[in-house]
């Protein structure tokens, strides 16, 4: 079987509609839909609002469940409907491929189909990253249960290298990763700029590290907008004394407020991938980032970088920014064209080649069983330009 020529192909796609999982999903599956997939999303956690139903509803098909996502249950417990669910739904869909967003929904699936785990971040690597300790008394199921998930899966995709060598570190050298870089759909965009520095995130989260942007923004010369959430589903909450805080923005007047901005910040301690950091280079900003090996791999040459734990370092680099014209627009022309490769085709070309592999690879006559290395192999060397291999913390120096 390949792609062209081929029926169409069919895909359950895992979402959630709390972090940017939905926004990869959406992205992704109507990229993938100009290609003949047909996606059928299957919801998790909290319910979307009218409009993002709307959304996935005019791309694919939509079903959600009552049913809970890892970081946000007290226990594996409470996931043990997960796995049984989704291979009930793989059948009643009939569909060629599972696509899962989090490593625990592949624990306990009952299904011949192939499976795609896409670890866009996860509890344990957010500890070691932001903590420098694994999980907490009573969180530590997360290692178990992730790797469980990844084990079962028959690939594993990530984001970037660097998030691919964390998985390694935490799960296990034999958990091999298959490197997608996420993409983004904003167009390129020359405006005036303003005099301001734009941030955004979920600030309630430690790993966005709002905390230290806005010490930052106290000694700035140009004033720091954070735009994003400053309470989280848990309790989490994060105040504001220096930046001013713009609240929860509309996609639309979020990138608005960025493609006008002269320097787009990221602080972020934790970034699997990063999206706030691509769609500021995409409109031709100055970057100023958090000195994190994921952003080191994705935007050297083209940011200014700063130790995400100084919040003076990070002042001193956007002042350097606001003082120096001529190093704002190198930088800025740098990083557009360096985020020219982070491209919704480019991704959709490489997942779907991803997932036409699992497809030519499953025996119909075989029952599933745990992956092999031959089939990874396989996926890794004919995934296409788009996908890069990532075997083993030690196949990749920092």
């Amino acid at each position: 079987m390949s792609a062209a020529g081929a029926r169409p192909l069919r895909l359950l796609m895992t979402l959630d509609a709390v972090g940017g999982v939905w926004r990869y999903a959406m992205d992704l599956a109507s990229e993938l839909k100009v290609q003949g997939v047909a996606t059928v999303f299957v919801g998790f956690g909290p319910p979307p609002g009218g409009s993002e139903r709307r959304q996935a509803q005019a791309i694919g098909e939509l079903v959600w469940l009552d049913e809970s996502l890892d970081w946000l249950c007290e226990g594996p417990q409470a996931l043990s409907g997960v796995g049984p669910a989704l291979s009930r739904l793989a059948e009643i869909h009939n569909v060629d491929v599972l696509h899962l967003n989090l490593p625990t929904q592949a624990v306990g699936l009952d299904t011949a189909r192939p499976v795609l785990v896409v670890s866009h971040s996860c509890v344990p690597t957010w500890f070691a990253a932001v903590r420098g300790s694994g999980p907490p008394q009573g969180w530590d199921w997360h290692v178990a249960m992730n790797r469980e998930g990844l084990l079962r899966a028959d690939a594993v995709v990530s984001p970037s290298a660097s998030h691919a060598r964390a998985l390694g570190f935490t799960y296990g050298a034999e958990i091999k990763a298959t490197v997608v870089e996420n993409a983004t759909r904003l167009n390129e965009t020359i405006l005036p700029r303003d005099q301001r520095v734009f941030a955004a995130g979920r600030w309630w989260d430690e790993g966005k590290n709002g905390a230290m942007l806005d010490e930052a923004a106290a000694m700035a010369l140009w004033s720091v907008e954070m735009a994003g959430p400053l309470t989280g589903p848990n309790g989490q909450s994060l105040t504001l004394s220096h930046a001013k805080g713009l609240g929860v923005l509309p996609h639309c007047g979020a990138m608005a407020r960025l493609a006008s901005a002269g320097i787009v910040a990221s602080p972020s301690l934790y970034e699997p991938f990063g999206l706030a950091a691509l769609e500021g280079a995409r409109s031709g900003a100055a970057l100023v980032l958090s000195d994190i090996p994921t952003y080191r791999e994705l935007w050297d040459d083209a940011a200014l970088f700063a130790p995400p734990d100084d919040p003076q370092a990070f002042a001193r680099a956007i002042n350097r920014l606001t003082l120096d014209s001529d190093l704002r627009g190198e930088l800025g022309e740098r990083a557009r064209l360096r985020a020219r490769r982070f491209t919704p085709q480019a991704q959709a070309d490489a997942m779907a080649a991803l997932y036409w592999q699992l497809v030519d690879a499953r025996d119909p006559a075989v029952p599933a069983a745990k992956p092999t290395d031959s089939v990874s192999s396989s996926i890794m060397s004919r995934a296409g330009a788009g996908a890069r291999a990532f075997l083993s913390p030690s196949s990749a120096a920092e």
